[in-house]
Protein backbone atom coordinates (compact mmCIF):
# COMPACT_ATOMS: atom_id res chain seq x y z
CA UNK A 1 0.00 0.00 0.00
CA UNK A 2 1.51 3.53 -0.84
CA UNK A 3 1.60 6.06 1.56
CA UNK A 4 -0.60 8.42 2.10
CA UNK A 5 -0.98 11.62 0.79
CA UNK A 6 -2.20 14.79 2.20
CA UNK A 7 -2.38 18.47 1.92
CA UNK A 8 0.88 20.09 2.61
CA UNK A 9 0.41 23.26 4.16
CA UNK A 10 -2.21 20.69 6.89
CA UNK A 11 1.07 18.40 7.43
CA UNK A 12 3.42 20.62 8.43
CA UNK A 13 1.09 22.38 11.00
CA UNK A 14 0.08 19.19 12.55
CA UNK A 15 3.91 18.98 12.89
CA UNK A 16 4.03 22.02 14.94
CA UNK A 17 6.05 24.03 12.33
CA UNK A 18 4.17 26.63 12.46
CA UNK A 19 0.05 28.06 12.21
CA UNK A 20 -0.73 27.17 8.42
CA UNK A 21 0.03 31.10 7.83
CA UNK A 22 3.64 30.61 8.95
CA UNK A 23 3.72 27.42 6.83
CA UNK A 24 2.24 29.21 3.80
CA UNK A 25 5.04 31.73 3.85
CA UNK A 26 7.69 28.92 4.52
CA UNK A 27 6.22 27.00 1.49
CA UNK A 28 6.02 30.35 -0.53
CA UNK A 29 10.13 31.01 0.63
CA UNK A 30 10.70 27.87 -1.01
CA UNK A 31 12.27 26.32 1.88
CA UNK A 32 10.24 22.81 1.83
CA UNK A 33 11.42 21.29 -1.31
CA UNK A 34 11.98 17.39 -2.86
CA UNK A 35 15.00 15.40 -1.86
CA UNK A 36 16.18 16.80 -6.25
CA UNK A 37 14.71 20.33 -5.12
CA UNK A 38 11.42 20.56 -6.61
CA UNK A 39 9.05 23.08 -4.24
CA UNK A 40 5.15 22.76 -3.79
CA UNK A 41 2.49 24.20 -3.41
CA UNK A 42 0.64 24.65 -0.19
CA UNK A 43 -2.28 23.00 -1.35
CA UNK A 44 -0.11 19.68 -2.83
CA UNK A 45 -0.73 16.49 -1.88
CA UNK A 46 2.74 15.71 -0.72
CA UNK A 47 4.36 11.98 0.96
CA UNK A 48 6.23 12.78 4.28
CA UNK A 49 8.93 11.06 3.72
CA UNK A 50 9.75 13.01 0.34
CA UNK A 51 9.65 16.38 1.81
CA UNK A 52 12.66 18.71 2.90
CA UNK A 53 12.52 21.60 5.21
CA UNK A 54 15.32 24.06 4.82
CA UNK A 55 17.65 20.77 3.24
CA UNK A 56 16.81 18.44 6.36
CA UNK A 57 14.02 15.91 6.92
CA UNK A 58 10.64 15.95 8.52
CA UNK A 59 9.98 15.23 12.24
CA UNK A 60 8.60 12.11 12.03
CA UNK A 61 4.71 11.43 11.78
CA UNK A 62 2.43 10.51 13.75
CA UNK A 63 3.26 7.52 16.05
CA UNK A 64 6.47 8.74 17.21
CA UNK A 65 8.27 8.02 20.49
CA UNK A 66 10.91 10.15 22.22
CA UNK A 67 13.14 9.54 24.33
CA UNK A 68 13.84 12.53 26.65
CA UNK A 69 16.74 12.44 29.67
CA UNK A 70 14.57 14.72 32.17
CA UNK A 71 16.75 16.34 34.79
CA UNK A 72 15.40 17.22 38.44
CA UNK A 73 13.56 20.58 38.24
CA UNK A 74 11.47 19.70 35.38
CA UNK A 75 7.96 18.66 35.65
CA UNK A 76 5.70 16.63 32.99
CA UNK A 77 3.06 18.85 32.50
CA UNK A 78 1.75 21.46 30.46
CA UNK A 79 0.54 23.75 32.64
CA UNK A 80 2.81 23.88 35.64
CA UNK A 81 3.75 27.63 36.45
CA UNK A 82 7.52 26.61 36.94
CA UNK A 83 9.79 24.54 34.18
CA UNK A 84 8.18 22.34 32.25
CA UNK A 85 9.81 19.03 30.03
CA UNK A 86 8.62 20.34 26.91
CA UNK A 87 11.48 23.37 27.37
CA UNK A 88 13.57 21.10 26.61
CA UNK A 89 12.23 19.92 23.35
CA UNK A 90 12.17 22.29 20.22
CA UNK A 91 8.86 24.34 20.43
CA UNK A 92 7.30 22.74 17.22
CA UNK A 93 6.91 19.57 19.17
CA UNK A 94 4.92 21.41 22.05
CA UNK A 95 2.27 22.71 19.01
CA UNK A 96 1.91 19.04 17.44
CA UNK A 97 -1.73 17.55 16.49
CA UNK A 98 -1.99 15.37 17.72
CA UNK A 99 -0.26 16.36 21.04
CA UNK A 100 3.20 14.38 22.40
CA UNK A 101 2.02 13.42 25.82
CA UNK A 102 4.79 12.24 28.64
CA UNK A 103 4.59 8.44 28.69
CA UNK A 104 3.97 8.44 32.68
CA UNK A 105 5.63 11.07 35.07
CA UNK A 106 8.56 11.70 36.45
CA UNK A 107 7.91 13.93 39.43
CA UNK A 108 9.94 17.72 39.65
CA UNK A 109 12.54 15.70 42.48
CA UNK A 110 13.10 12.96 39.88
CA UNK A 111 15.64 12.17 36.54
CA UNK A 112 15.96 9.93 34.47
CA UNK A 113 14.31 8.12 31.14
CA UNK A 114 10.72 9.81 30.09
CA UNK A 115 9.22 8.76 26.86
CA UNK A 116 6.97 10.84 24.76
CA UNK A 117 4.66 10.05 22.18
CA UNK A 118 1.45 10.85 20.11
CA UNK A 119 0.51 7.24 19.80
CA UNK A 120 -2.53 6.65 22.42
CA UNK A 121 -2.38 3.11 22.31
CA UNK A 122 1.08 2.75 22.92
CA UNK A 123 1.02 5.30 25.66
CA UNK A 124 -1.56 2.82 27.58
CA UNK A 125 -0.17 -0.38 26.92
CA UNK A 126 3.51 0.71 29.12
CA UNK A 127 1.65 2.60 31.69
CA UNK A 128 -0.77 -0.46 32.38
CA UNK A 129 -0.16 -2.75 35.57
CA UNK A 130 -1.72 -5.63 33.15
CA UNK A 131 1.20 -4.62 30.80
CA UNK A 132 3.75 -6.01 33.66
CA UNK A 133 6.36 -3.71 32.03
CA UNK A 134 8.97 -3.41 34.38
CA UNK A 135 10.55 0.22 35.29
CA UNK A 136 14.07 0.50 36.61
CA UNK A 137 15.18 3.72 39.28
CA UNK A 138 17.85 4.19 41.22
CA UNK A 139 17.57 5.40 44.60
CA UNK A 140 19.56 6.93 47.49
CA UNK A 141 18.20 6.67 50.70
CA UNK A 142 18.72 8.92 53.95
CA UNK A 143 19.13 6.20 56.19
CA UNK A 144 21.30 2.65 55.64
CA UNK A 145 19.68 -0.40 54.09
CA UNK A 146 18.73 -2.97 57.06
CA UNK A 147 18.66 -5.90 54.87
CA UNK A 148 14.76 -6.44 55.18
CA UNK A 149 13.66 -4.19 52.34
CA UNK A 150 14.01 -6.66 49.70
CA UNK A 151 12.24 -9.41 50.89
CA UNK A 152 9.27 -6.63 52.02
CA UNK A 153 9.19 -5.68 48.57
CA UNK A 154 9.01 -8.99 46.82
CA UNK A 155 6.31 -10.34 48.98
CA UNK A 156 3.41 -8.67 46.89
CA UNK A 157 1.89 -7.99 50.07
CA UNK A 158 3.13 -3.91 50.86
CA UNK A 159 0.11 -1.91 51.42
CA UNK A 160 1.00 1.66 50.91
CA UNK A 161 -0.52 4.29 53.14
CA UNK A 162 -4.25 5.36 52.32
CA UNK A 163 -4.65 2.33 49.67
CA UNK A 164 -6.73 -1.12 49.62
CA UNK A 165 -4.53 -3.01 46.98
CA UNK A 166 -1.07 -4.62 47.86
CA UNK A 167 1.61 -3.99 45.80
CA UNK A 168 2.65 -6.53 42.89
CA UNK A 169 6.42 -7.93 43.82
CA UNK A 170 9.03 -5.52 43.65
CA UNK A 171 12.89 -6.09 42.81
CA UNK A 172 14.99 -4.45 45.10
CA UNK A 173 19.26 -4.89 44.12
CA UNK A 174 21.27 -3.14 46.64
CA UNK A 175 24.37 -1.54 45.79
CA UNK A 176 25.62 -0.36 48.87
CA UNK A 177 24.10 0.68 52.74
CA UNK A 178 22.41 3.89 51.21
CA UNK A 179 21.89 3.08 47.11
CA UNK A 180 20.13 0.28 45.66
CA UNK A 181 18.31 -0.34 42.30
CA UNK A 182 14.04 -0.80 42.16
CA UNK A 183 12.36 -2.26 39.56
CA UNK A 184 8.86 -2.50 39.62
CA UNK A 185 6.00 -3.29 37.25
CA UNK A 186 3.04 -0.89 38.41
CA UNK A 187 3.07 3.19 38.46
CA UNK A 188 0.95 4.34 41.54
CA UNK A 189 1.55 7.88 42.90
CA UNK A 190 4.97 8.27 43.88
CA UNK A 191 5.00 5.11 44.12
CA UNK A 192 8.65 4.52 45.19
CA UNK A 193 9.24 7.09 47.55
CA UNK A 194 6.38 5.50 49.46
CA UNK A 195 7.74 2.19 49.43
CA UNK A 196 10.29 3.27 50.92
CA UNK A 197 8.46 5.27 53.67
CA UNK A 198 6.51 2.21 54.13
CA UNK A 199 9.82 0.83 55.57
CA UNK A 200 11.34 3.83 57.27
CA UNK A 201 13.48 5.19 55.01
CA UNK A 202 13.57 8.50 53.11
CA UNK A 203 14.61 8.53 49.44
CA UNK A 204 17.09 11.15 48.80
CA UNK A 205 17.40 10.90 45.38
CA UNK A 206 15.59 9.06 42.39
CA UNK A 207 16.54 8.61 38.79
CA UNK A 208 14.42 6.28 36.42
CA UNK A 209 17.31 4.47 34.46
CA UNK A 210 15.45 1.53 32.47
CA UNK A 211 11.56 1.17 30.92
CA UNK A 212 11.44 -2.30 29.73
CA UNK A 213 14.27 -2.90 27.27
CA UNK A 214 15.10 1.09 26.57
CA UNK A 215 17.55 2.43 28.61
CA UNK A 216 19.21 6.04 28.44
CA UNK A 217 22.82 4.69 27.08
CA UNK A 218 24.87 7.70 26.44
CA UNK A 219 21.81 10.59 26.07
CA UNK A 220 22.95 13.09 28.45
CA UNK A 221 21.21 14.81 30.50
CA UNK A 222 18.39 17.59 29.12
CA UNK A 223 18.68 15.77 25.84
CA UNK A 224 16.80 13.39 24.05
CA UNK A 225 16.30 11.43 21.04
CA UNK A 226 13.80 9.54 18.44
CA UNK A 227 12.99 6.03 19.53
CA UNK A 228 13.20 4.09 16.26
CA UNK A 229 10.80 1.34 15.28
CA UNK A 230 12.82 -1.52 15.97
CA UNK A 231 13.68 -0.27 19.32
CA UNK A 232 10.13 -0.44 20.46
CA UNK A 233 10.12 -4.52 20.73
CA UNK A 234 12.33 -4.19 23.63
CA UNK A 235 9.10 -2.31 26.04
CA UNK A 236 7.92 -5.92 26.07
CA UNK A 237 10.90 -6.90 29.20
CA UNK A 238 9.19 -7.32 32.37
CA UNK A 239 10.57 -7.79 35.78
CA UNK A 240 10.69 -11.86 35.23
Amino acid sequence: MAPPRVRLVKLLANLGYGSQKDVKAMIRAGRVTSATGEEFSADAQVEHAELLLDGAPLDPPAGVVLMLHKPCGYTCSTQDPGRIVYELLPPRFFRRNPVLAPVGRLDRDTSGLLLLTDDGKLLHRIISPRSEIAKTYEVTLARPLTGEEAAVFASGTLLLRSETEPLAPALLDVIDNHHARLTITEGRYHQVRRMFAAVGNHVEALHRSRIGGLSLGDLAEAQWRVVEVAELAGLGASIR
